[in-house]
């Protein structure tokens, strides 16, 4: 007998990073939904075959929904998303802003309302980990609970992808919860993938050689950037290892601040958290390791665990950037999302 493929919907989907996941893990994923048109363009090259409802959520009903993909209330297997967390990012809690100030939050509810209407078998939410303490998640969980969702201590996980296959340090908060039953623990892996290891596996060609754009475009920076660049040791080096001369007046008395600006990576470790800056010296340790340039965005995807093939529209480079960087790691998703497939299955 033919088994009938499990169904999920993917809310806030962007670039794809989540449906990539799911697909991965054997779901079908029969809907997405994304309000930026970029992002959304990025999605249909990557999932041709996934409805991609390009709306505002807050405007979107459950209603629409199911008559457009035939479903009924309670048949869908998974309902997945990341809502907008802008408001709880490390960046925005490091500076102390109130994750409260930024009305993007308030998008878990939009979540929230479908959930009630659409009553999926499961649920799998991810978000930065500040929201595993904020009020707006206890509020989710009471009423998930309401609506028959077994929610235990495991429920909410405060998660490093670096522990499930993604060569990179990325701290975030996952629930998930179902209806049918607890869903098994995911197991670590026993050794964290090194940059290294990732690169020499993809067998990336030089920079300039490649034929792929994400990988050959043109890093134009200053001679006072590029000489810092060289200047910065390899394998690891920091800004402030820098000679006195090179180091930039707004680093000065800043030591303490920001310490990964202008650093480089390491080649036996993990990356760190690829963000929407992961292409600029001056944003993050996103400098190669061995090489006088930042990382590609061919690079920072595979970092993320994107397929080496997965397609990007041809906008600017910051555009692309900030996909990638506010992409969920396709291996980090796998591997949840298989917790949840062994119990609905």
């Amino acid at each position: 007998m033919e088994v009938k493929s499990l169904t999920a919907i993917d809310l806030f989907c962007g670039a794809g990073g989540l449906t990539e996941g799911l697909k991965q893990a054997g779901f079908n994923v029969i809907a997405g939904v994304e309000i930026n048109s970029i992002a959304a363009e990025t999605y249909k090259l990557n999932h041709p075959e996934v409805k991609c409802f390009e709306n505002d959520i807050c405007l979107l009903s459950a209603t629409e929904l199911m008559d457009s993909l035939n479903l009924k209330k309670g048949e869908l297997d998974l309902l997945a998303g990341c809502p907008p967390c802008q408001g709880f990012s490390t960046l925005r809690t490091r500076k102390k802003v109130l994750a409260h100030s930024d009305d993007r939050n308030e998008l878990i509810f939009e979540y929230l309302r479908l959930v009630e209407e659409l009553l999926p078998k499961s649920i799998m939410l991810e978000n930065p980990p500040a929201l595993a303490k904020d009020h707006r998640m206890f509020d989710f969980l009471e009423h998930i609970k309401k609506l028959g969702y077994l929610v235990t201590d495991n429920s909410v996980q405060v998660e490093d992808a670096s522990d499930y296959g993604v060569p990179q340090r990325r701290k975030r908060m996952i629930l998930k919860v179902s209806r049918i039953g607890d869903i098994p623990k995911v197991s670590k892996v026993e050794k964290k993938v090194t940059l290294r290891e990732y690169f020499m596996l993809h067998k990336l060609k030089p920079v300039g050689e490649s034929g792929d754009p994400l990988h050959d475009y043109n890093q134009k920076r200053s001679e006072k950037v590029l000489e810092i660049i060289k200047a910065i040791p390899k394998d690891g080096g920091s800004r402030k290892e820098l000679p006195d001369h090179l180091v930039l007046e707004c680093h000065k008395n800043r030591q303490g601040q920001f310490g990964d600006v202008y650093g480089r990576m390491k080649w036996d470790d993990v990356a760190p958290t690829i963000t929407g800056g992961c292409t600029s010296p001056s944003k993050g340790r996103f400098l190669h390791p061995e090489e006088d340039r930042c990382i590609t965005l061919r690079e920072a995807a595979l970092l993320q665990t994107f397929p080496l093939e997965y397609k990007f529209p041809l906008v600017s480079q910051t555009s692309i950037a900030l996909m990638i960087g506010n992409a969920l790691p396709p291996e980090l998703i796998r591997r949840h999302a298989l917790a949840l497939k062994s119990i609905l299955s």
